[in-house]
């Protein structure tokens, strides 16, 4: 790929991505009284993390055991309100130590 094909393509995935934000503003200037849209956008973008985020869960490491310990470790420290450099580091560690044993 030359540096026209790589600035065209950057452009093109600008503009893209300028467009799928700035519609939205442009197409509904009226406040949405919908109850049921406005609870389904609220939980948009927590679908959308969650999409993107357990396949790369799964599959980070060569073991999908140790990836669904590390899965479970980190979903029960949330529960119990941890703070993110908690869980982010003890499922951490339970991925690198149950890659000893699994």
């Amino acid at each position: 790929m030359n540096n026209a094909d790589f600035f065209l393509y950057l452009l093109v995935m600008a503009g893209v991505t300028y467009l799928v934000r700035a519609i939205p503003f442009v197409l509904i200037r009226k406040k949405i009284k919908s109850r049921f849209l406005n609870s389904f956008l609220y939980y948009i973008p927590y679908t959308v993390l969650a999409a993107m985020t357990f396949p790369a869960i799964f599959f980070c490491t060569d073991s999908v055991i140790s990836a669904s310990i590390g899965a479970a470790v980190a979903l029960i420290l949330a529960y119990f309100n941890q703070s993110l450099l908690v869980v982010a580091a003890v499922s951490a560690a339970a991925i690198y130590l149950s890659g000893f044993f699994v």
